[in-house]
C-alpha cells in the first residue's frame, strides 16, 4: 500500500471511529426523574447516582427535576413531564384512588415511616396531645398531609383542634424558629436544617416521630410512569438497578455522599449534607429491610399501608386493590 493509500486509510478509519462513538453518545436513553423536595443529603440518591456515573454506566442520560412534595412528584410524572420520580407512598395510593392516576410504586426506599413533627425544646408540646392549640405549619404537597388526620384520631385528638397552615416547603425552618408556628409537620430526614437554624438563636429542636404513635407501612418510595413502564422496560430496568447501586454505596459511605453533593451543588453545605444523608440510612436499612429484602413490598404491610390511607382520606376499602399500584417486575433480582 502506497502512502496516499494509507493516509485515506486511515482518515477513513478515524471517521468510522468517530461515526460511532458518536453513535455510542447518541444510544444514552434520556430518562427524566423527578425529585419530590429540595436538594439535599436527604434527596442525594438520584444525585448521587449521577455524579458517580452509574446511570451513564448503564447507557442513560438522567436529568433530575425539582418538585415541592409527593403529590406533585406524582402529578408530574402521571401527565409526563417525567419518566420516574420519588415520594411518599401513600400520597401515591391516595392519588390512584381519587384520579387513578397512571404512576406505580416500583421499590420501596424507607421501609420505616419519617413522617414528624418539629416542635422547640422546653415550649411545651412533648408529645402530639400537646398540640390542640397550636399552629402548624406543613408543606402543601407533602404526603405527610394525607395520613395526618388518621395520626391525630388515632391518637385520641380532634384534628378540628389544630390550626394547620399550608405553606412553601422552604418557608418551614423560618417559621419555626420565629415562632410564627409552634410545630411544623415534616420528614425526619428534614431535622438537621432546623436543628442548625435554632441553634443558631439559642434553642434546640424535639422531634416528635408518628412512628412512635402507630404509624407504619411503607414510606418513601420509587415511582414510575405506566408509559415508561409498558413502553420502555429494559430502561427502566436498567434504571433501578443503577438506583439501587448507588443505594448501596451511599450507605458505605455517607461521607462519599455530602462530597458528591457539593459537587453538584456548589453553594451547598457539605457536612450539613452528610448529617442530612445520615437521618435517612436507619429509614433505609432496618430490620423490615432485611427481613423482607431491600425494597421490597410485602403484600400485608402493602395492604395495612392503604388502610391507613383509606381511612385518613375517608375512601373506601374496595376503592382500589393496593396490589395494583405496585409493580415488583423491576426489582433486581
Amino acid at each position: 500500500m502506497n502512502t496516499s493509500r494509507r493516509i485515506a486509510a486511515a482518515v477513513l478509519l478515524n471517521l468510522a471511529v468517530s461515526v460511532g462513538m458518536t453513535v455510542v453518545a447518541q444510544a444514552a436513553e434520556k430518562i427524566v426523574y423527578m425529585n419530590d423536595w429540595l436538594p439535599g443529603g436527604d434527596k442525594a440518591l438520584p444525585f448521587y447516582a449521577v455524579q458517580k456515573g452509574l446511570f451513564a454506566k448503564a447507557g442513560l442520560d438522567v436529568t433530575v427535576q425539582t418538585a415541592r412534595g409527593s403529590s406533585e412528584a406524582i402529578t408530574r410524572i402521571g401527565t409526563g413531564t417525567a419518566d420516574v420520580g420519588s415520594g411518599g407512598f401513600t400520597a401515591l395510593l391516595q392519588a390512584r384512588a381519587e384520579q387513578n392516576v397512571p404512576v406505580k410504586a416500583i421499590l420501596s426506599i424507607f421501609a420505616v415511616q419519617p413522617d414528624s413533627n418539629f416542635v422547640v425544646e422546653g415550649a411545651g408540646i412533648d408529645t402530639l396531645k400537646d398540640l390542640p392549640g397550636k399552629k402548624v405549619a406543613t408543606a402543601t404537597f407533602t404526603s405527610s398531609n394525607i395520613i395526618w388526620p388518621l395520626v391525630l384520631a388515632a391518637n385520641g385528638i380532634d384534628e378540628s383542634k389544630v390550626t394547620l397552615i399550608k405553606v412553601d416547603p422552604a418557608a418551614l425552618v423560618p417559621m419555626l424558629t420565629s415562632g410564627q408556628v409552634d410545630a411544623t409537620i415534616n420528614w425526619s430526614t428534614a431535622s438537621p436544617a432546623f436543628a442548625v437554624a435554632l441553634s443558631g438563636i439559642g434553642k434546640k429542636l424535639k422531634i416528635i416521630p408518628w412512628s412512635q404513635y402507630g404509624f407504619d407501612g411503607y414510606g418513601y418510595s420509587l415511582f414510575a410512569s405506566e408509559k415508561m413502564i409498558a413502553e420502555r422496560p429494559a430502561a427502566l430496568r436498567a434504571f433501578v438497578q443503577a438506583f439501587m447501586e448507588g443505594m448501596k454505596m451511599a450507605l458505605a459511605n455517607p461521607k462519599d455522599v455530602a462530597a458528591a453533593m457539593k459537587a453538584t451543588f456548589p453553594a451547598m453545605d457539605e457536612a450539613l449534607a452528610e448529617q442530612q444523608f445520615l437521618t435517612i440510612v436507619p429509614l433505609i436499612d432496618n430490620q423490615i429491610a432485611k427481613t423482607e429484602g431491600l425494597g421490597s413490598f410485602q403484600k400485608d404491610r402493602l395492604r395495612v399501608t392503604w388502610e391507613r390511607t383509606a381511612k385518613a382520606q375517608k375512601l373506601p376499602l374496595d376503592k382500589i386493590d393496593p396490589e395494583t399500584a405496585v409493580d415488583r417486575s423491576f426489582m433486581p433480582h
